[in-house]
């Protein structure tokens, strides 16, 4: 046997590196192709099961493919619908509450006059406070999401062309050539698996939030208390910083319109809501459906707003999930990858 020269593992790395790096930057610049058809594969996803109980049902072919594009259409449309009147309502709330705004900041420059605190610097810092700029970076980012989600007719293109082959691809996973890959064919479908667990789960769990944020904010008389609920449902895909997102809204309004007090009311229910139902209950639901530390996840977060924009903030656990099937359940030699992304020690079989 002749000795075989072993390439080192720091250029290995390096080179995997300098790959994911060019691969991201290809992403991105072709993010408004890239980023429909990811979204509109999250959807078919995501409406699978319909179309399996149809099947079971005897159901005729047609309707195989027109309940799930049904579906999904509605579903879009109503995104659509909630981000456009979203950022209308935030332009035209960011332009009523001026007044009193003033109020607010005379009064902090009295307060702070009695604790022996002045000078010209405080109130310039101070005046500098403009609750127009968080408006507007709210506003980006609904206008980031509705940017997305107006390729709508891309999307429903896509979203038809997968349901119509929908049938070939489960033929061919199930074929014997496919069999000579058992691994990557399992990891796809744990992919699939997880993604509609999670879908499933966080929207439940997303809907008793925002409908318990929404009596909360009606009851402290904070204005339009439905469009937060459904901004709070929204945000609720967007791992870690979702939750701020769809806080700073009511809470900003929540000042201008009754005062610290009241945002802090706002501030706490919104906090304990969280905290009980998406800390305590749901990761008992949720299970190691994931898959993913909450290391990683944030880094996800990041690494896909960066690559996709507001639609890859939003899509990040389920992209974060793919790039997973592909790269690390489908080796068979990756368990200890698979260990460090999830946070769990693999299973030896030792008992």
């Amino acid at each position: 046997m002749t000795d075989q020269k072993l390439v080192p593992r720091a250029l290995v790395v390096l080179l995997c590196a300098a790959s994911a790096v060019v691969t991201l930057a290809g992403i991105r610049e072709v993010g408004s192709i890239v980023g429909p058809v990811l979204l509109a594969l999250v959807l078919v996803l995501a409406v699978a099961p319909v179309r399996t109980w149809l099947a079971r049902r005897g159901a005729p072919g047609w309707t195989l493919v027109a309940v799930p594009l049904v579906l999904v259409l509605l579903l879009l449309l109503g995104m659509v619908a909630i981000l456009t009147l979203s950022v209308a309502q935030m332009a035209t709330l960011a332009s009523t509450y001026g007044q009193q705004f003033n109020q607010l900041v005379a009064r902090a420059q009295q307060f702070a006059g009695q604790l022996g605190i002045g000078g010209k610097e405080m109130s310039q810092a101070i005046r500098t406070l403009d609750p127009s700029k968080i408006f507007d970076l709210l506003t980006g980012f609904a206008s980031g999401l509705l940017g997305a989600f107006s390729s709508l007719v891309l999307i429903v293109v896509l979203v038809l062309s997968m349901c119509l082959d929908a049938r070939n691809f489960d033929r061919i996973l199930a074929s014997g050539t496919a069999r000579r890959r058992p691994e990557l064919i399992h990891a796809l479908g744990q992919f699939a698996h997880n993604t509609r667990r999670y879908l499933v789960v966080s929207t439940g769990f997303g809907l008793v939030c925002s409908t318990l944020d929404v009596i909360a904010l009606w009851v402290l008389g904070v204005p339009l208390p439905l469009l937060w609920g459904v901004l709070a449902l929204i945000t609720n895909y967007i791992p870690n910083i979702g939750f701020v997102i769809g806080l700073v809204p009511p809470a900003l309004l929540g000042l201008l319109e009754g005062g610290p007090k009241t945002m802090l009311l706002v501030i706490a229910c919104y906090m304990a809501i969280n905290f009980v139902v998406q800390s305590l209950v749901q990761p008992k639901f949720l299970g190691d459906a994931v898959g993913l530390s909450t290391t990683v996840t944030f880094l996800s977060l990041l690494l896909w707003a960066f690559v996709l924009g507001p639609l890859g903030a939003l899509l990040a656990i389920p992209l974060s999930l793919l790039t997973r099937a592909l790269l690390v359940d489908s080796d068979p030699e990756g368990k200890w990858a698979a260990a460090l992304i999830s946070g769990q020690a693999p299973d030896d079989g030792r008992a």
